[in-house]
């Protein structure tokens, strides 16, 4: 499935995957040539209560796209903070939520050595080639049991030319 076929099926899309595999870039796409309202989700202060921000906004109306969302908790939490601020169950519930809104969560993966090139082309600065490694296999472990409960697509942007949104 492509990009257009994905914005022509859906209403709200998630787009996930490591900083560096090309989220913002994707997401601007839609954006611009589908309408899509982009919610990007940056990091958020410990005391915030996330499935809560998710669930209010999966209760607007239009086309939502998510830059990043409640999924990037259950990988950079445990490997930042030694815990996720978001359970299975909420992230389960969330997942189920956007598919009622006619949506899909889109798995966004590359080797980790092209996400780390990525990151050091935009950046300057990269974190460890270990560090993209684990958070891959962290992603790849969050979407293999998510998919038990909800629709989700997996893109290699390997092959994409992703100039860097930001």
């Amino acid at each position: 499935m492509n990009l257009d076929e994905i914005a022509g099926e859906y209403q709200t899309v998630v787009l996930e995957g490591c900083d560096g595999v090309g989220k913002s870039t994707l997401g601007e796409r839609l954006s611009t040539h589908h309408g899509f309202a982009v919610v990007h989700s940056p990091k958020t202060p410990d005391h915030l209560d996330l499935a809560s921000r998710y669930r209010n906004i999966l209760a607007g109306t239009g086309r939502i796209l998510f830059d990043r969302c409640f999924i990037s908790e259950l990988v950079y939490g445990p490997l930042h903070r030694g815990r996720s601020r978001i359970s299975w169950s909420q992230a389960i519930d969330l997942a189920e939520s956007v598919i009622e809104r006619s949506g899909v969560l889109v798995h966004l993966t590359a080797p980790p050595a092209v996400i780390r090139q990525r990151l050091l082309s935009r950046d300057g600065e990269a974190v460890s080639l270990e560090e993209v490694s684990a958070l891959v296999t962290g992603y790849e472990r969050v979407f293999s049991a998510l998919i038990d409960y909800t629709r989700v697509l997996t893109l290699d942007t390997t092959a994409l030319e992703l100039p860097s949104a930001g």
